[in-house]
C-alpha cells in the first residue's frame, strides 16, 4: 500500500507540472498579437522608366526589413493604455509601445484602425533593433491649435524620429495635422489686417521630422493639414518615400509637402502632393535625389532652394525629376538662391514634365528675397549643368513661362533645353522669356521661342572647386 500510494502521488504531481507548462505567459515581454494587423512590406521603387535619366539613380534603399508575420512582434498602443477617442492624451501609451518595439528585432508599433489618437510633441529616438516599423492604420494627430499646445512642448516640431537605422513609417491611416488655427495667426504671410503680416512669435510645428537617421522607408500614409512643413528630413542618408498622399489648402502658409536638407540618396516615387507652398523643396547639402511619378498641385512647384541665405554656403548635386505632373501652381521647376551665398548647384535633370496652368514653369532665380531690403552682392551660388527636357503643357500668362535670372557676377552655365513646348492656358501667347547672364544651348526650338539664352561659356569660367563643394 505504501508503495502504491507513493507512485500515485508522483504520477499526479508530474501531470500537474506538464499541464501548466503549456499555459505559461511571458512576464517580461508583454505584447498583444493582432490577427491580420502585420504591416505590409514596403515595395522597392518601381519607376515607370519611360526613358533613362541623365543621371544614374542613387542608391535608394528598398524595403530593408521585409516583415514575416510569424516573426514580427506587434505592440498595439491600445494594449499600453491608449484610448483613441480623439480627446484623451495617448502620448504615454505610444512612448511605452515604442520602447518595447525598439528593444526587439522587427518590432511593430501599431496604431490600429477605427481609432483617433492624440499625442503631444514627442521624440521617438534610437538606436533600436533593426526592422522597426511604426504603423498607423487609424488617425494620429496633435492637439488642435496654439492654445491647446502644451507650453512645455516644442513649437517647432511634433513627431520626431531621431538616430534610427532601418526603420519604416507606414500604414493605411491618416496623420492629421490640425493646422487651421496655426495658419490663421496674424504673423503668417498676409494674415494681418488689410492683407498685412504682423510681427510677433510665429513658430509653428513641422508635422513629421526625421533627423540623423539612415535607411528609412515612408509609405502608404495620408498626411494632411500640417501647421507648417508636412515632412522634413535633415541629416539623413538613404530614404525611400512612396505612395503618399500629402494635402493642405492652397492658401495654407509654409506648408511644404516634403523638405530635405543635408540628406543624401533619396527616392520619392508615386506620390500626390497639394499644398500652400513647395510641393517638394530641396535644401543645402543634398545629393543623389531621384523623384519620379509625383503629381504636384496646387502648390509652389518643385524647388531646389532657397540656398545661400545669410551668405551661407550651399552644395546641391545630382538631382533628377522625371515623369511628373505639376498643375495649378505658382511655380513649376524652380532653382532659387539668395545673393551673397556661395557653393554650387550642379547635375540637375528635369525630364518628361507635364504642366497644367502653371506660372513660372521653368525658373532660375538668383535674386530670391522675401522683402525689398535685399542688397546687390557680388558672390552667389554657382548654377551649372541644368537640363530641361520634354517639358510640355500650359502656363498662366501673368508671367513668362521661362525665366533665367542669374547672378550679375557669376553666370549660370550649361543650361540645356530640349523639347520645351509651353502654351498659354488662357489668353495670348507670351513670347518673351527672360534671361540674364544665362549660358547654354537649345537642342530643339522651344515654344515660346527663347532667343536670350547665350551660347557657349562666359568669359569668366568658374571652377566648381572654387566654391568648396568639390575638389
Amino acid at each position: 500500500m505504501d508503495l502504491s500510494r507513493t507512485l500515485l502521488v508522483i504520477w499526479v504531481t508530474a501531470s500537474f507540472i506538464f499541464q501548466n507548462s503549456n499555459n505559461v505567459e511571458g512576464r517580461f515581454h508583454y505584447h498583444k498579437k493582432q490577427k491580420n494587423k502585420t504591416p505590409p512590406a514596403a515595395s522597392p521603387p518601381k519607376p515607370p522608366g519611360h526613358s533613362s535619366p541623365a543621371i544614374p539613380p542613387p542608391a535608394i534603399p528598398s524595403d530593408p526589413h521585409p516583415n514575416d508575420p510569424g516573426n514580427s512582434c506587434v505592440f498595439d498602443v491600445t494594449s499600453f493604455g491608449a484610448v483613441g477617442d480623439g480627446a484623451a492624451d495617448d502620448t504615454s501609451a505610444f512612448i511605452a509601445a515604442w520602447k518595447a518595439a525598439c528593444a526587439v528585432e522587427s518590432g511593430v508599433v501599431l496604431a490600429p484602425a477605427d481609432y483617433s489618437f492624440k499625442i503631444t510633441s514627442t521624440i521617438f529616438s534610437g538606436p533600436c533593433k533593426p526592422g522597426l516599423v511604426f504603423q498607423v492604420d487609424g488617425v494620429l494627430m496633435p492637439p488642435k491649435g496654439p492654445n491647446s499646445w502644451p507650453k512645455a512642448d516644442s513649437r517647432k516640431q511634433w513627431l520626431v524620429f531621431y538616430q534610427l537605422d532601418h526603420m519604416t513609417f507606414t500604414g493605411k491611416g491618416t496623420i492629421e495635422g490640425n493646422g487651421q488655427e496655426w495658419w490663421a495667426l496674424p504673423c503668417k504671410p498676409h494674415r494681418g489686417p488689410n492683407g498685412s503680416t504682423m510681427p510677433g512669435p510665429c513658430d509653428s510645428p513641422a508635422l513629421i521630422r526625421f533627423f540623423m537617421s539612415s535607411n528609412l522607408v515612408v509609405s502608404g500614409l495620408k498626411i494632411q493639414n500640417s501647421p507648417q512643413f508636412h515632412m522634413k528630413f535633415d541629416g539623413c542618408d538613404g530614404v525611400l518615400i512612396e505612395k503618399l498622399s500629402i494635402s493642405s489648402p492652397k492658401l495654407s502658409p509654409n506648408t511644404d509637402g516634403i523638405h530635405i536638407e543635408n540628406t543624401k540618396s533619396v527616392g520619392i516615387y508615386n506620390t500626390m502632393i497639394g499644398n500652400g507652398d513647395d510641393c517638394i523643396s530641396i535644401g543645402p547639402g543634398c545629393s543623389d535625389v531621384d523623384i519620379e511619378g509625383v503629381t504636384c498641385g496646387p502648390s509652389h512647384g518643385i524647388s531646389i532652394g532657397s540656398l545661400g541665405v545669410h551668405n551661407s554656403r550651399a552644395c546641391v548635386s545630382n538631382i533628377t525629376v522625371r515623369n511628373a505632373v505639376i498643375k495649378e501652381s505658382d511655380n513649376g521647376l524652380r532653382i532659387k538662391t539668395w545673393q551673397g551665398g556661395t557653393g554650387s548647384v550642379t547635375g540637375i535633370s528635369f525630364e518628361n514634365i507635364q504642366m497644367e496652368n502653371v506660372m513660372n514653369c521653368v525658373i532660375i532665380d538668383q535674386y530670391y528675397c522675401l522683402s525689398k531690403a535685399c542688397l546687390n552682392e557680388t558672390s552667389a551660388v554657382y548654377v551649372t549643368d541644368v537640363a530641361f527636357r520634354n517639358i510640355k503643357g500650359t502656363y498662366d500668362v501673368r508671367s513668362p513661362p521661362i525665366h533665367f535670372a542669374c547672378s550679375d557676377t557669376i553666370a549660370c552655365t550649361n543650361i540645356t533645353l530640349s523639347d520645351v513646348e509651353l502654351l498659354p492656358h488662357e489668353g495670348e501667347l507670351v513670347d518673351d522669356p527672360f534671361c540674364w547672364n544665362a549660358y547654354g544651348n537649345q537642342e530643339t526650338l522651344t515654344i515660346p521661342p527663347i532667343t536670350c539664352l547665350r551660347d557657349g561659356d562666359p568669359q569668366k569660367v568658374v571652377e566648381l572647386s572654387q566654391y568648396g563643394c568639390y575638389g
